[in-house]
């Protein structure tokens, strides 16, 4: 075959790829190009980039992400909260971003309505943008990282949109737009995947539509209280009535020493089989149980139990002496009360004492002017 037949039978490929270049993200998105690496695994490697701008330098360090779970909440709320025909949302991360770009922390993030079909997509990016200038002035420390949807699959649009976020201008760009999709398919466990990725095309209008995405390793990072609060929210799931009752902090520290009186049977059935030979051995997990006790202090169990009964001692003790003062304040305040009360009585009590003799003197003195008026009276029918 020559080579102006395979340029004549490439002619309708070509064109129609050429139809589907012209685009306007804010309003109506053509159908892109969107590759992802279809791996299971994750690896270390340079991250993909763009093409680079002059005077700027990107770096090519490997990346990893890091997730709170408040990030997650938030997606799953906006997932639950969308139109019945909307198959996936999607919205904006925002974070932090170590001084040498290798790691991302996703904080937070705001969603950002959009409708999709068959063969377009609608993107509100004017509203886009508005919040992302709120939020960035209520906290100056995060900034954008990328972006997220409600969806394990990567459709014909994510290129577009990838592309938006780590361009130029309102983007991440140098930095890597961080891609974050979270599948909320019911009766399925919630499965989430972070992605970077770099333009493929031959020319440079063809790398603006497509984009090959390339998973990347991240970790749902959460502390003790969050923790506790994930637990919470997680005992209620096999209750009719969806309700958990708070627990105290004894019943915490109870259920944490449960669990770890739990974990250490496990590790010492797994330790006693190995060295029965009815198990495997792990050198991984070998040297990680070393490396834990490693970590544990080196102090006899009767110094333990000493020095927690000193603790309990120092409690209580503390705890009487803050009864004693939150006594002690009522009492002054009943006092202080009563004080009041009294004297405000015996100072009406004397008022009143003192009209009632004024009265009284007043009415003696009425009296003895009107007798003398009738004894002059007498006297004077006498002498007539």
């Amino acid at each position: 075959m020559s080579k102006n037949e395979d340029d004549a039978e490439d002619e309708p490929w070509l064109n129609r790829i050429a139809a589907n270049q012209k685009h306007r993200l804010r309003t109506i998105l053509p159908v892109p190009l969107a590759i992802m690496a279809d791996t299971g695994s994750f690896i270390h490697i340079a991250r993909p980039l763009g093409p680079a701008t002059v005077g700027v330098a990107p770096t090519t360090a490997p990346l990893s992400v890091i997730i709170q779970p408040q990030a997650i909440f938030s997606i799953l709320d906006h997932s639950l909260r969308r139109n019945a025909d909307q198959e996936r949302v999607i919205g904006t991360l925002l974070g932090t971003r170590s001084e040498d770009g290798t790691e991302v922390e996703i904080r937070t993030c705001f969603a950002v309505g959009h409708t999709e079909t068959t063969d377009q997509v609608e993107v509100d990016m004017e509203y886009q943008k508005q919040m992302l200038s709120l939020h960035l002035k209520a906290n100056p420390k995060e900034v954008l990282v990328g972006w997220y949807a409600t969806s394990s699959e990567l459709n014909t649009f994510s290129a577009l949109i990838q592309n938006f976020y780590g361009g130029h201008g309102d983007g991440t760009w140098p930095h890597p737009a961080v891609h974050l999709t979270v599948s909320t398919e019911p009766g399925k466990d919630i499965v989430t995947r972070t992605y970077i990725s770099a333009p493929v095309g031959v020319t440079t209008e063809r790398a603006a539509d497509s984009a090959a995405f390339i998973p990347v390793p991240y970790e749902i990072r959460y502390g003790d209280a969050e923790k506790n609060g994930l637990e919470a929210i997680a005992a209620a799931r096999d209750r009719e009535d969806r309700a958990t009752n708070l627990f105290t902090d004894i019943d915490s520290l109870e259920r944490s020493i449960e669990e770890v009186i739990g974990m250490i049977d496990r590790v010492s059935r797994y330790v006693e089989s190995v060295m029965d030979e009815e198990a495997p051995a792990s050198t991984a997990l070998g040297q990680f149980l070393l490396n834990a006790l490693a970590l544990a202090p080196k102090v006899d169990a009767a110094e333990i139990e000493s020095d927690f009964n000193k603790h309990i001692q120092d409690v209580l003790v503390v705890s009487y002496l803050a009864n004693s003062i939150r006594t002690q304040m009522e009492l002054s305040n009943r006092l202080a009360t009563a004080q009041l009360t009294l004297g405000g009585g015996g100072e009406g009590n004397a008022t009143g004492g003192n009209a009632g003799e004024s009265g009284g003197q007043r009415g003696h003195r009425s009296n003895r002017g009107r007798g003398g008026q009738r004894g002059g009276a007498q006297a004077e029918e006498l002498r007539a």
